[in-house]
């Protein structure tokens, strides 16, 4: 397994996976490791949590270049993403308790209540586009309420791997608790079948989330699926679009533009579509491509040679169906694996950029008449993961945002993920939720206690 800097496709490290009877045994100590760790108090839990909390922060340089070379993130973005987990241990380090606590109910018995206990070891398997912030948005959660954790990570990422690894054990979790497992995606369903696993959680592409469902359903063993997004980005005629298309840029081209949950759709009223499609060439043109390790830099490289292949596919097919480019549409031609920023429009139904997750730093409007027609093309879509509406009317767009079909929708404001809010989708975006209070329960026995 190889970890390639995608800014001079130069190579990082090198990493031989672990033969089925190695990963065995690291199951086997995880097993016995959760067995103890799920006897433990939540106050010690909380300590060793706000630890790796700590251990984030004052580690975040070296973290945030780690990130940077290996999968191309700009380096001001790895930086918060060291921050955002920092901050959901400590949130979870603060709420588990209370999340967690026993719910009487009443009901015909002498006593009746509801109890959360750790379902035991939980196979993560992760992509390599947040590759500290989707471990830590699984790991926080699932030790808090008493579960081990193995990591099956992007082949891409193993120097991130290796770092969380060693994060829960300098900060005083179990040595075996929670362990890197460096395997293939081919190893994965012999990992799921291991009796010691009692659920994988898994981050990527509807294609890997299905593989692992069938896995797991095969096993019957509880899935948590985060997949793939398509996410509209609707701009109706009372928007603010100042404010609308900087939004939409960051939306757009944060990580550049390989997030799940980044704005892939814009659906624009043509009311506003020339004043909206002109400042969105103003600032995408403004935009600074180069090295990730420089501050100035807005947009990176993607993270795989293949990955500029399938999204020039996807811009060129587009544009022979009859999508306009107005802005970029080419590969670069420097070493690295970096691609113009792109804005096309025109778009319709039945073109790669429509009907697929354009995963690169490519915009795509797509105008529509009025308000129906745009809630027609936020819902033609096989995602659903989550929306952004920008309109002045407050209280239409609540009842609006009832009938998009996603996980989740922001009213003015840009999708994102929060440690205090549930975050997962519906359709193919999969299902489950991550994060908040819901999160926390995914991976726990919910118990009845009856006392007569």
């Amino acid at each position: 397994m190889q970890s390639v800097n995608p800014a001079d496709n130069r190579l990082i490290s090198e990493t031989i996976p672990m033969t089925s009877a190695e990963a065995n045994e690291v199951i086997e100590l995880t097993a016995r490791a959760q067995n103890r760790w799920r006897l433990t108090g939540f106050e010690m839990r909380s300590r060793n949590m706000h630890r790796v909390a700590e251990l984030l922060r004052s580690g975040a340089e070296v973290f945030a270049e780690l990130m940077t070379r290996e999968m191309g993130k700009p380096i001001r973005e790895s930086r918060a993403e060291v921050e955002k987990c920092a901050w959901v241990c400590d949130y979870y380090a603060d709420n588990a308790r209370e999340m967690l606590s026993d719910r009487p109910v009443q009901t015909d018995a002498g006593k009746s209540s509801i109890v959360f206990e750790p379902l035991g070891v939980v196979l993560a398997v992760m992509p390599w586009n947040f590759p500290f912030w989707q471990v830590f948005r699984f790991a926080a959660p699932a030790l808090m309420a008493g579960n081990g954790g193995l990591l099956k990570h992007a082949s891409n990422v193993s120097g991130c791997a290796g770092a969380i690894e060693a994060l829960f054990r300098e900060a005083g979790f179990p040595e075996h608790l929670f362990r890197w497992l460096k395997l293939t995606s081919n190893q994965i369903s012999k990992v799921i079948a291991n009796a010691h696993v009692k659920a994988v959680t898994l981050t990527g592409s509807e294609t890997a989330g299905r593989s692992v469902a069938s896995a797991a359903g095969d096993q019957i063993k509880k899935t948590v699926l985060e997949l793939g997004g398509s996410d509209p980005f609707i701009v109706l005629r009372d928007a603010d679009i100042a404010s609308c298309t900087s939004t939409a840029i960051t939306a757009r081209f944060l990580n550049t533009g390989q997030s799940c949950i980044a704005a892939k759709r814009f659906i624009v009223v043509r009311d506003v579509l020339d004043i909206f499609t002109d400042q969105i060439l103003r600032k995408t043109a403004a935009l600074q491509v180069g090295n990730p390790l420089d501050e100035a830099t807005d947009i990176g490289p993607l993270a795989r040679p293949d990955l500029v292949e399938e999204l020039h596919r996807q811009v060129t097919r587009s544009t022979a169906q009859g999508a306009k480019l107005l802005l970029g549409g080419k590969k670069m031609k420097c070493p690295g694996c970096y691609y113009e920023p792109t804005v096309l429009t025109d778009v319709r139904a039945g073109m790669p950029v429509y009907e697929e997750e354009v995963f690169g730093p490519v915009l795509v409007i797509i105008p529509v008449e009025d308000a129906k027609e745009a809630l027609a093309a936020a819902n033609d879509t096989k995602f659903g993961l989550g929306a952004s509406l920008w309109t002045s009317d407050v209280r239409s767009a609540e009842k609006f945002a009832c009938e998009i079909e996603a996980g989740s929708v922001f009213i003015n404001g840009m999708v994102k993920s929060d440690p205090r809010l549930p975050f997962g989708g519906i359709k193919w975006s999969g299902y489950g939720r991550e994060l908040g209070v819901y999160g926390i329960r995914e991976f726990v026995n919910i118990k009845t206690v009856w006392i007569k």
